[in-house]
């Protein structure tokens, strides 16, 4: 589901103070630049959601390894390059297309949309090519670390292949996507100190499989109707993961963290409480 989200609107870059020829305001829009690619890359361009907001997607996968990348690195100083590389790799539109060329592959057959495997813009073998091609990229990018990481960073392959399908057969996809989403909060940790310290890791991966579990449920919400119309399952029971976060960061906050921490986590704290503070009864655009 949280691969499809990126498809529900245009994202719109405004040139501010910018004015055309005729004294319009210049704009850009994402959907725009995909339409002014080379023809035969535009399928695959719209299969990546390239023509789509990508900024929330991105700022999800990666907020977890970034928050784990920062605690591990020595008190007072910033991880080395090399350390950055997972935050990269979880981060990068190439991490997040992977799942959208999966979970369009998996729906090609289930959803009519103008989406390019369901339309026919891109062959099934098409797309096991390009997919190929993401995961050789991801690996090159993977290798950069060190063994341990190598090997964790590898099994989240089993969670990106496997979560379209839990839509399919359990009312909680939401849980599936958080697991998947949140598996830097693992890699960034084993990336700076060499394996995970589970009274850090998991804590923050909790946090962060609760977090996604609320932003998606919201979104579960507003097409609800939808999804009964074509018999997919979702949670949208969100009281359950609303504390959950709070608690999960509280307990990685025990560590005796220093006072931008704690303001970050304010911070964070506002960000979950915007984002559920919606109507549920809104469908998504």
């Amino acid at each position: 589901r949280r691969s499809d989200v990126s498809t529900r609107a245009t994202r719109r870059l405004s040139l501010r103070g910018a004015k055309g020829p005729r004294g319009r305001p210049l704009g850009l829009s994402a959907a725009a630049v995909v339409d002014s690619a080379p023809r035969p890359l535009q399928p695959y361009l719209r299969l990546m959601r390239l023509d789509k907001p990508i900024g929330e997607d991105l700022a999800s996968v990666s907020a977890a390894c970034t928050w784990s990348i920062g605690l591990a690195a020595d008190p007072g100083c910033f991880p080395g390059l090399v350390h950055a590389v997972p935050l990269w790799h979880r981060a990068c539109p190439d991490a997040g297309a992977q799942g959208c060329t999966i979970n369009d592959m998996w729906d090609r057959d289930t959803i009519k949309t103008n989406r390019p495997i369901a339309a026919g813009n891109i062959s099934t073998f098409q797309s096991f090519v390009f997919l190929g091609g993401q995961l050789t990229l991801a690996l090159g990018v993977l290798l950069c670390l060190n063994y341990y990481s190598i090997a964790l960073g590898a099994a989240s392959l089993l969670l990106v292949v496997t979560y379209p399908l839990m839509k399919r057969i359990t009312y909680w996809p939401q849980l599936a996507l958080g697991l998947t989403f949140n598996w830097g909060a693992l890699l960034g940790w084993s990336a700076v100190r060499g394996s995970c310290d589970p009274a850090v890791c998991l804590p923050l991966y909790f946090s962060g499989v609760m977090w996604t579990l609320i932003y998606d449920t919201i979104y579960a919400h507003q097409d609800k109707r939808d999804d009964a119309l074509i018999g997919l399952k979702s949670t949208r029971f969100a009281w359950l993961a609303l504390q959950a976060p709070h608690a999960g960061l509280g307990l990685v906050g025990r560590a005796g963290q220093t006072a931008p921490y704690y303001a970050a986590l304010l911070a964070v704290g506002a960000h979950l409480a915007r984002q559920t503070g919606v109507s549920l009864l809104l469908r998504a655009v």
